[in-house]
This record gives structure tokens, C-alpha cells and sequence, in this order.
């Protein structure tokens, strides 16, 4: 990976759990390309969460498995133009299931299933 560490996408209870999907990371990353591309500066993917443990995910109010399978990210944001660019870019990699936090700041993207979706929480 060029725009990443692993370590970025490590539990978040700090239980040692990183089990990330390589295909997940792979394209991740060419989005990360994409948003740099389109923009023209480099657009920060702050991962907020990656893999979880499934007691983390529990405890995160979380029931969906896409975290616990390593096939989830959450991004953080900074600024309406910021946001606009991670979007290009996953979707640009071919993401096509990705939900916009606006409270907190971050995009949910996965490749758990084949819908199209895009929400907003």
C-alpha cells in the first residue's frame, strides 16, 4: 500500500485484531490515488476505524459484520471540498456502498455485499 500502514487499520480496543481484506486495502488505496488525481493535493484518508474485534464492534453500537470481516473503513473528514474528494475517489475505485456521517465526520465505505447504497447517519 502506498497511502496507508497496516497498523492504521488495527482494533480500535487495541486488542491486536487486523485481519483487513487485502482487496478492501487494495482499492482503498487506488482511491486514495483517485481523490489525489481529481484534486490535485493530497487528500487525507484518516482511517478513524478499520478492523474491529467483535466485542469492540458490540461495544460501538455496531451490528453489522463488515468491520469484524476487514472489509470496512471509516474516514475521517475535515471539510465539505475534503469529503467531496474521498467520495470521487471510492467511487472512481468502485466502491459502492458508502454511508456519510455528517455528526461525526467520517464515511463509512465497505465491500461486504453487492448493493449499491449510500446513506447518511
Amino acid at each position: 500500500m502506498n497511502n496507508f500502514s497496516h497498523a492504521e487499520f488495527a482494533c480500535g480496543c487495541n486488542c491486536g485484531k487486523n485481519n483487513m481484506d487485502q482487496d478492501f486495502l487494495n482499492r482503498l488505496d487506488l482511491a486514495a490515488d483517485y481523490s489525489e488525481a481529481e484534486s490535485g493535493y493530497n487528500i487525507p484518508y484518516v482511517i478513524n476505524s478499520g478492523c474491529r474485534c467483535s466485542q469492540h464492534n458490540k461495544d460501538v453500537g455496531s451490528i453489522s459484520i463488515n468491520h469484524v470481516e476487514g472489509k470496512a473503513a471509516d474516514i475521517k473528514y475535515e471539510s465539505n471540498t475534503i469529503l467531496m474528494y474521498i467520495m470521487a475517489g471510492l467511487v472512481m475505485a468502485g466502491f459502492r456502498r458508502i454511508g456519510i456521517n455528517r455528526e461525526y465526520n467520517f464515511v463509512h465505505v465497505d465491500s461486504m455485499d453487492k448493493t449499491t447504497s449510500l446513506w447518511g447517519y
